[in-house]
């Protein structure tokens, strides 16, 4: 059965983070739109089949809360749309410290007959959007929310099913060609034996199981694995808490051809035994990323367990001539 078409209407106080919510909404693959009128919104929803996200507040052209209410009511009655009112708020004094912090006009308190105090466009604009709030799926209060927290609870309410959270690429590299630009993490691999120096393993890379075998025959090795994994596995869900999307780990090494690539393999795959979307990719092999699909998680694996066997990859030449 095909799940319905999620439509999520954000709207709150003006400084409540309601252009916040729309962002987080974006990152979750919604289609987002800002502001649109009244008069346009049901053709809007009709026009696509992606997920919709729309936000309205006072500035928006035809603003009324009973007219809205009303556009919400008949959308509702859709076949296949999940609609969704989310009402965006914060206490009155905190909403007045972000205005003079950022110094931008509440719209309700635009001066001349209506006044210039930022407090009294506040309590005009509570009152005008008192029948939204009430009638609210989801009421967000901002007031002492960071918006790490204010990212968690849009997107534990409306991820859409199969949504990619944390992606993240395993990527080896020589030190002395340069440190990837676009690494988060770094861990340098020189202390480990180079296995450049066996003759028989110099034109192989790390894809092939005799230099993974060689890696893993130092006596630093399982010490060096298991401290790398126990350091990612608990820091890679903070991330995702900071609402972190991508990241790459750089493993480097003196060529980066033999210890970087079979780590970078390793660690991949461990990332992927524990449901990680993680990718791998070799810059001095093949600038091309090994695409995975997301894996399922089963269960906690041992710390060592990759340590016993070697990744392989058929995908790369194994026997490409490159400099250690």
């Amino acid at each position: 059965m095909t799940p319905p078409r999620p439509f999520v209407l954000v709207t709150g106080l003006s400084g409540a983070g309601r252009a916040t919510i729309l962002r987080v909404l974006e990152d979750l693959g919604f289609e987002t739109v800002d502001n649109p009128p009244l008069t346009i919104l049901e053709g809007l929803v009709e026009d696509g089949t992606n997920p919709l996200a729309a936000g309205i507040d006072t500035r928006t052209r035809g603003f009324e809360p009973g007219e809205a209410l009303a556009v919400l009511e008949r959308l509702r009655a859709w076949p296949g749309l999940a609609v969704s009112l989310v009402f965006a708020t914060a206490e009155d004094a905190v909403l007045l410290r972000r205005f003079t912090e950022t110094r931008r006009r509440h719209p309700l308190a635009p001066g001349g007959p209506l006044g210039s105090r930022v407090q009294d466009g506040i309590a005009r604009e509570a009152a005008l959007l008192a029948p939204l709030r009430d009638a609210a799926d989801l009421v967000v209060d901002t007031s002492g929310l960071p918006i790490f927290r204010l990212r968690q609870i849009i997107e534990a309410r409306f991820r859409p099913e199969g949504t990619p959270g944390l992606s993240i690429l395993v990527q080896s590299f020589s030190f002395p060609r340069g440190l990837p630009r676009e690494a988060d993490l770094v861990f340098d691999l020189r202390f480990l034996q180079n296995p450049h120096y066996e003759p028989t393993l110099r034109p192989l890379t790390g894809l092939d199981p005799a230099v993974g075998d060689y890696v893993r025959a130092d006596p630093d090795f399982p010490g060096f694995w298991e401290r790398l994994t126990g350091f990612l596995d608990p820091l890679l869900p903070r991330y995702v808490a900071e609402g972190k999307k991508y990241l790459t780990i750089a493993l480097g090494c003196t060529g980066g051809r033999h210890r970087s690539v079979f780590l970078t393999e390793a660690l991949a795959d461990h990332l992927r035994r524990r449901g990680w979307r993680a990718d791998s990719a070799h810059r001095e092999l093949d600038p091309v990323p090994h695409i995975h699909a997301p894996a399922t998680p089963a269960g906690p694996i041992p710390s060592d367990s990759l340590g016993q066997e070697a990744p392989t990859n058929t995908s790369m030449s194994h026997s490409r001539a490159m400099p250690s």
